[in-house]
């Protein structure tokens, strides 16, 4: 994309509450170019030759690399090994011409924050040249146990729930958590105490000071209706806003996306598990399998270079297979095409009264619980069923009721025995509700 490109693929157009023009979101998901360095200056992103030498480079210019979404345990159809596929990705950044600093890694460590998985992510981080990682918890990390043995693990030195910062050869970095608290419907939450936290670390900041921030979930708004923004991120925005060079980097999405708005880039970068599909292009979000000589061309790292002396942050991905990071949107529209088209609502869809003592069945699926919306007697007993390839939970919102994590195939039943109306979310993916009127 050069400069005229950029011009025609903006978001202009305001066309939805949320801020987001649909056709330039869809033109913003296949910016990448393979073998473009990209280099941001003011906000206004500029491209050099991959592996052309900067003139500008000097003794405090470095590198560092992004990875996210490893979700170390996840063993379904759209990658069997991720672990693998983990591998491959330090892999390419051990094979990196020149040895980043860092490795920052946005979130989705494991699957089901089992200690087993972390232990698998720990072991093949050991084989990573650049030997400081610094993490932020993904929903997934925080999953069984509110992300107590992710912070015992990773968490040294950060504040509350896992947030950080720390500086580098004239850089300061911002970790942000961004996956506790989860309302019913809503998206990703950064809270009071942290955004009072953020904006006491960086006052008395120089605004020429670049900065980088990274989260798991997107802190604009990429696409709100699979929870891909984060509610209360125009507070964080508005304390980064004097700052001349500002980079924020998340993952979640499993896919590249860019956003310029003033001085302020956001990225996210590619999974290194599984892809899902570009926003809008299937019923939900979830993983997606892509067939398998092309898995490694939708997974990936990001690189990040510094240029020291100009305030520039280069950003470049790169695919496990090599091959070109423009690729990978034409890849997912073509998987998310071939999904099964959903039929008409069946009449299992359809709300229903169960008399007193029936078991009722209801499925977790594409990221939505069927049916919705339910009616039962006081004594019925409701069962949850995830036919999910991705772990969801069963939560009321007035703490009535609260399934384990439930990962495939695995069910949760509550008998109501009082009359109400109940209203209950996914602590993971809180955009997924239900309801169960009791009489």
């Amino acid at each position: 994309m050069n400069q005229h490109d950029q011009n025609k693929n903006d978001i202009i157009d305001i066309s939805s509450n949320d801020g987001l023009d649909r056709r330039g979101f869809l033109k913003c998901m296949a910016w990448a170019g393979s073998g473009v360095l990209w280099t941001f200056a003011g906000g206004v992103p500029v491209s050099q030759l991959f592996g052309a030498s900067s003139k500008h480079a000097d003794h405090s210019s470095f590198s560092f690399v992004q990875i996210s979404d490893s979700h170390i345990g996840f063993d379904k159809p759209a990658n069997a090994d991720v672990t693998r596929t983990l591998q491959a990705a330090i892999d390419k950044i051990n094979a990196l011409p020149a040895e980043p600093d860092l490795i920052l890694h946005t979130g989705d460590l494991s699957h089901l924050s089992k200690p087993g998985e972390f232990d698998t992510l720990d072991q093949v981080l050991k084989s990573a040249r650049p030997k400081q990682v610094f993490y932020v918890p993904g929903e997934h990390d925080v999953a069984l146990d509110n992300g107590r043995q992710f912070l015992d693990r990773y968490g040294k030195g950060t504040k509350g729930a896992g947030w950080q910062s720390f500086d580098h050869k004239g850089v300061h970095f911002v970790g942000l958590v961004n996956v506790v608290d989860f309302k019913a419907g809503g998206v990703g939450i950064l809270g009071a105490e942290q955004l009072e936290w953020l904006e006491d670390d960086l006052k008395g900041r120089s605004s020429s000071t670049p900065i980088v921030v990274f989260a798991h979930i997107p802190l604009w708004a990429a696409y709100p209706e699979w929870g891909w923004a984060t509610q209360d991120s125009s507070q964080a925005l508005a304390y980064l806003k004097r700052f001349g060079s500002v980079t924020v980097l998340n993952g979640h999405i499993h896919q590249i996306m860019q956003k310029v708005e003033g001085n302020v880039t956001f990225h996210t970068a590619m999974s290194t598990a599984f892809p899902q599909p570009v926003a809008g292009t299937a019923p939900s979000a979830g993983p997606l399998k892509v067939p398998a000589d092309q898995l490694r061309r939708v997974l990936g790292i990001t690189e990040v270079n510094f240029i020291g002396g100009k305030n520039h942050l280069a950003v470049v991905d790169a695919t496990l297979a090599g091959t070109p990071a423009e690729d990978v949107s034409t890849i997912l529209r073509k998987a998310a095409a071939a999904l099964p088209v959903a039929g008409p609502q069946s009449q299992s869809n359809q709300p229903k009264v169960a008399v007193p003592g029936e078991t009722v069945q209801a499925a977790i699926d594409n990221f939505s619980f069927t049916p919705k919306e339910m009616t039962v007697k006081a004594g019925s007993t409701v069962v949850w069923t995830n036919k999910d390839d991705i772990p969801h939970t069963v939560t009321s919102d007035n703490n009535l009721f609260a399934s384990p994590v439930l990962d495939t195939n695995q069910s949760f039943p509550f008998t109501f025995a009082s009359a109400g109306k109940f209203t209950y979310f996914c602590k993971l993916h809180p955009k997924m509700t239900g309801v169960v009127t009791v009489q």
